[in-house]
């Protein structure tokens, strides 16, 4: 909300801080209606002013909070939060979850909480699999979702020091169940207020063809627009990025899974590869918070 305020008193700065020429006394009659008018905008005016002045106030008493804790001791001890947030239907992209929250857990100092998306529709928090009907998913044969996850709302993106988002693909692109989510993040972007932060990525496909590097192309754009840093797998990965001897998901833009008609289940050497994703960007997480990025 402060952000959009900040927006719209930019748009009309103009009125309380343009120089004018001081109005000179004529004997002209003025009527109520305009004399009303005129008393009204300046009100509007003075409201508008201090609103700013709060807000002035507000972000230098919150940059000067951020330098004292950065100057403190104990900043460099301080936990770092790292938030896997994921969606999914059958349970491939939750499996693969866990498994990079352990390796970012394997971290000293990093704290990896796993959160499911949920979506805040006319004052109601929504679950993102709801957007599909229980008959639909019924047909679909799609199990329950996780009772030990918590849900997030996206303004708590906000808390986090980086991201890993894990999700489905959908004709070979991410979900639009997870694509929902970063829509209704408008406001944190608005604001940028994930601008700096690493994020990585992993998913899941049907198939060799079902999207394995076209789903990680696309939702790139989502961290961009954020000004967010991606924060590819490389081949940190070692030899098991070269594995020819068996169907192995995932690429150098991330960790991945194929779940074919469904059956299939992540396999140990791709569950490997999730592991390392979630303890590598659980480091540059580290890394980047411990010593942030210049102003």
């Amino acid at each position: 909300m402060i952000c959009h305020v900040k927006k719209r008193l930019s748009d009309y700065s103009y009125v309380f801080f343009e120089d004018k020429p001081k109005p000179q006394k004529h004997h002209l009659s003025v009527s109520p209606g305009s004399r009303h008018s005129f008393f009204l905008l300046r009100f509007c005016n003075k409201v508008s002013f201090n609103i700013r002045r709060v807000i002035e106030i507000s972000i230098q008493h919150k940059q000067l909070v951020n330098r004292d804790q950065m100057s403190s001791p104990v900043a460099a001890m301080a936990t770092t939060k790292l938030y896997i947030v994921y969606y999914s239907l059958y349970g491939h992209v939750e499996t693969m979850a866990r498994e990079v929250q352990r390796g970012a857990n394997a971290v000293q100092g990093v704290e990896a909480t796993l959160w499911q998306v949920v979506l805040l529709r006319l004052g109601c928090i929504q679950q993102v699999p709801e957007t599909l009907s229980s008959v639909i998913l019924q047909k679909m044969k799609a199990p329950g979702k996780a009772n030990d996850v918590p849900e997030i709302r996206p303004e708590q993106l906000i808390d986090a020091d980086g991201f890993l988002f894990g999700f489905p693909s959908r004709f070979g692109v991410m979900a639009a169940q997870f694509k929902a989510f970063f829509d209704a993040s408008h406001e944190l972007w608005e604001c940028q207020a994930l601008a700096g932060k690493p994020a990585g990525i992993f998913w899941s496909t049907g198939f060799h063809g079902g999207g394995q590097e076209l789903t990680a192309l696309t939702a790139v754009t989502q961290l961009a627009h954020h000004g967010m840093i991606f924060v590819p797998l490389g081949y940190t990965f070692g030899s098991g990025m070269f594995e020819m001897n068996e169907v192995k998901g995932g690429s150098s833009y991330g960790a991945g899974t194929y779940a074919a008609d469904g059956s299939r289940e992540p396999t140990e050497l791709e569950l490997q590869q999730a592991f390392h994703q979630g303890k590598y960007v659980a480091e540059i997480t580290k890394k980047l918070k411990n010593k942030p990025l210049s102003a």
